[in-house]
């Protein structure tokens, strides 16, 4: 990405002194970031995240459409959407004045897997496709395929952005939660692995031979696997798979490339990753582990995302001195008032140690991870639900 600049909207918020300012608003308002990353183990607020990017690029004049592969249904709340499908949903209720438009969806593995057999198959094939059982259940629910589809997906809005019923010019992809937010960087290796494959060259290689020839050469080989996976599967299993196996195979091969495509689209200056992570020893292990893996693939690592910091109003007040007025109040044997008294004051004095903690750890993470841009997100001690609670966590992305 280019040099993060000051931004106009917002003001630096507290980050270590090891670390640069994460410039949020630099970073969404810049034309040439297309594609925003949101990636973290789960928990951390990267779903909320993902949606007040959004909707503050948004509202700074931005189009945008935010795709969530994350089962959870915060995101359409937050949002304001009954529900979020396959489909691009436009969201209503943001400021548009400086031209800027929202859309949010949730990647449907199954229907996108759908969508790729309709469109790069011969409509007589598609339906053989889409009626076989074996591909029903590898479509709903064999491993990889929701990483799969999550590449597919991010290149079909790439590649509509921009027309009128794609207008936008921004995508924010919010991941899954753990280090599987990552596996959709494996996706062109591992498809082309299963594709490459022995058991689907086994498969495969009669109808690629063809002819008494193919049989003649492949037969006996062919004929003792088949009958042995006869017996394990079934014997309808087993032509259920080689049927499934054998439509696909051109259309496999167009699906790699636009895999490959997409990878390389990730890997470019126009996309920004933002790892996210709460201030927490396990959450902040599992963002290094994000950093450094980023950092090794060559992909454009923007910065870090702290979220849920906690804050203290009465910064004056040190918890040792909180403590001791407490102390001094109980020892008095006051009135109720002062038993209250000294009870807010350990809750006080138990804040600050935790913010002072947390921030500890933020620290840490800036100093064996040096250069690597860090906002701080402060606690709001509420859950967002709305698009106000949405822009209360944009401004203070921006440092607001």
């Amino acid at each position: 990405m280019s040099p993060q600049s000051q931004g106009s909207r917002g003001t630096p918020g507290r980050v270590s002194s090891a670390a640069p300012r994460l410039d949020v608003d630099a970073l969404i308002d810049d034309p040439r970031t297309q594609i925003v990353v949101c990636c973290g183990s789960g928990g951390v607020g990267k779903t909320t995240t993902a949606a007040a990017l959004g909707l503050r690029a948004a509202e700074s004049g931005r189009r945008v459409v935010v795709l969530t592969i994350d089962p959870a249904r915060r995101l359409a709340q937050s949002l304001g959407l009954t529900e979020l499908d396959n489909t691009p949903r436009p969201v209503t209720d943001i400021d548009a004045t400086a031209g800027g438009s929202l859309h949010a969806m949730m990647l449907d593995m199954k229907r996108t897997f759908d969508e790729v057999v309709i469109a790069h198959s011969e409509p007589g094939k598609a339906e053989q496709i889409l009626a076989n059982p074996f591909y029903q259940a590898v479509s709903s629910s064999f491993a990889g395929t929701q990483e799969y589809m999550a590449m597919e997906k991010l290149g079909q809005l790439k590649a509509s952005a921009g027309t009128p019923d794609a207008p936008w010019d921004l995508i924010v992809v919010d991941t899954p939660p753990s280090r599987s937010a990552l596996d959709f960087l494996d996706a062109p290796n591992r498809l082309g692995s299963f594709l490459d494959g022995r058991f689907i060259r086994l498969l495969t290689a009669p109808a690629k031979a063809g002819g008494r020839a193919g049989l003649k050469v492949f037969g006996v080989g062919v004929q003792l696997v088949t009958s042995t996976m006869t017996k394990i599967l079934g014997g309808q299993m087993l032509t259920d798979v080689q049927t499934f196996v054998n439509a696909l195979d051109t259309m496999f091969g167009g699906f790699r490339e636009r895999a490959d495509e997409t990878y390389r689209l990730l890997s470019e200056d126009g996309t920004a990753f933002l790892v996210v992570a709460a201030p927490e020893r396990d959450a902040l292990r599992e963002a290094s582990y994000f950093v450094d893996r980023l950092e090794a693939d060559g992909m454009p690592l923007a910065g870090l995302v702290v979220n849920r910091i906690g804050r203290v109003s009465a910064t004056g007040v040190t918890p040792a001195r909180a403590l001791a007025a407490a102390e001094s109040l109980e020892d008095g044997g006051g009135p109720k008032s002062a038993s209250n008294a000294a009870g807010l004051l350990r809750l006080h004095a138990a804040l600050v140690r935790t913010a002072e903690r947390q921030r500890e750890l933020a620290d840490r993470f800036s100093r064996s991870h040096p250069g690597i841009p860090v906002v701080q997100v402060p606690a709001l001690g509420r859950d967002v639900h709305d698009l106000d609670g949405l822009r209360e966590i944009g401004h203070a992305l921006a440092g607001s």
